[in-house]
């Protein structure tokens, strides 16, 4: 995300940012994440944005770091949670066998190709074993810069394709939704978990 303007829109529309996500009901993936991990998993919120998610997990028990890019973002995100949200780029991030569950929600979907490959690889590298990642992705085949932010779009078979580039990841779940922002409805979300190691 180091080249690109990204980061500077985060920091320049944080109150706006924070207004239309912070709120939304997210709980129906957020529960179908947590279904796959066990009881006070230790859990990484990987571009954590607004913190709406680290917040629910805080609150439904589970331990909780998180990081995000953006400084602007990050302050925002540690008044309302509560925990110290570190700053920090995804390209940066550097973790052993650390986590029982990483969610990236909307958060990945900003770096390049060939970046996302090597920050997936970062990922597998700070799970531990059967360790499950959450992330999304605007549907489609768009890569590049789009309303002052990068993006990378998929589909589920460029996805698919994606993921079977590296093999200590399985993909458990892969499914489309709509948008769950007021208004915003007919956009795609491509979603998917995926678990290190075997799938059982």
């Amino acid at each position: 995300m180091r080249e690109n303007n990204t980061l500077d829109y985060y920091n320049l529309h944080t109150a706006d940012f924070v207004n239309t996500t912070q709120n939304v009901d997210f709980h129906e993936i957020q529960e179908l994440f947590l279904s796959f991990l066990p009881a006070k998993a230790k859990l990484l919120d990987f571009g954590c944005g607004s913190g709406r998610d680290t917040k629910y997990f805080i609150d439904n028990g589970y331990e909780v770091d998180a990081m995000d890019g953006s400084k602007e973002l990050c302050k925002a995100a540690t008044k309302y949670t509560g925990i110290q949200v570190r700053h920090m780029l995804f390209e940066d991030f550097n973790e052993c066998n650390a986590y029982d569950g990483i969610w990236a929600c909307a958060s990945i979907l900003h770096l390049s190709k060939s970046d996302l490959f090597r920050v997936f690889h970062k990922m597998n590298k700070a799970l531990k074993e059967n360790g499950i990642i959450y992330t999304s992705f605007k549907y489609g085949e768009f890569e590049g810069e789009r309303n002052g932010r990068y993006f990378t779009d998929f589909t589920e078979d460029s996805l698919k394709e994606f993921i079977l580039q590296i093999p200590q990841l399985q993909i458990k779940e892969i499914w489309t939704t709509g948008d769950v922002r007021e208004g915003r409805g007919d956009e795609r979300w491509l979603n998917i978990l995926i678990c290190k190691g075997k799938i059982s």
